[in-house]
């Protein structure tokens, strides 16, 4: 396992529901993080009382590419090295193939899909650098079946599936290991309006934080292509 003293990960949209529990849980493993949002006041708020030596705070934006870049040139400015990427930021949509309007499948396609792609470009030369970069990208088993009529967030799930993939294959050589966590419902915000199941029954957020930093802290002699992550009993294959 990795050690993570000194290492220096970046969690994208750490200031609520999936990411808020990621960004907790790697900074009470004793990682220094560096955590991007749009509201950056609630990630101040969020990390009040964490030591200040181990926090970086910036805007992320997931359609504002230059502020992917700023944000990586500020960590590396003020750490000297990034050794994870989380993209963890993503959007719902319900738009069915009915309903299908290009505004909402570009909006889904930056957030989800786009975004993760700018932020491994801007990140990877330093995560090659580290010689055990890890990127983790926070998918969906709807990226892996499809169970509802919700198209363009299951196509970029899927998506995002495939980018792992292609980063697994660039960057394996210089110990980069991507991984597409790929969870069923998550006990957050976003899915407060599911009527199929109750919070107690979806996976806590803590616990996908500790898969997640499982991975993190594996060899890069023992990659997790796909962590496929159920709640309820259903055929992966």
């Amino acid at each position: 396992m990795i050690e993570p003293h000194g290492r220096v990960i970046l969690v994208s949209g750490a200031n609520r529901g999936i990411g808020r529990g990621i960004a907790e849980y790697l900074y009470r493993a004793g990682y220094t993080v560096s955590l991007g949002a749009r509201d950056t006041k609630s990630l101040a708020t969020m990390t009040a009382g964490w030591e200040p030596t181990r926090v970086h705070l910036a805007r992320y934006e997931a359609t504002d590419w230059s502020s992917h870049a700023a944000w990586v040139e500020a960590t590396m400015a003020r750490f000297g090295r990034i050794d994870v990427l989380v993209n963890n930021a993503g959007i719902n949509s319900t738009m069915t193939i009915r309903d299908a309007n290009e505004e909402m499948l570009d909006l889904v396609w930056a957030v989800n899909c786009k975004a993760p792609l700018s932020m491994i470009k801007c990140a990877l030369p330093h995560l090659e650098a580290s010689g055990a970069g890890r990127i983790i990208n926070v998918a969906s088993l709807s990226g892996k079946r499809v169970r509802n009529n919700n198209v363009a967030y299951t196509m970029s799930k899927f998506a995002v599936r495939a980018l792992t993939h292609a980063t697994r294959r660039l960057s394996w050589d210089k110990g980069v290991r991507a991984t597409a966590v790929c969870p069923s419902f998550i006990a957050t915000d976003m899915t407060a309006e599911v009527k199929s199941l109750r919070a107690d029954q979806m996976i806590a957020p803590e616990d996908f934080a500790t898969l997640v930093g499982t991975i993190i802290a594996l060899p890069n002699t023992a990659s997790v292509a796909e962590l496929l992550v159920n709640c309820v009993l259903e055929d992966m294959v």
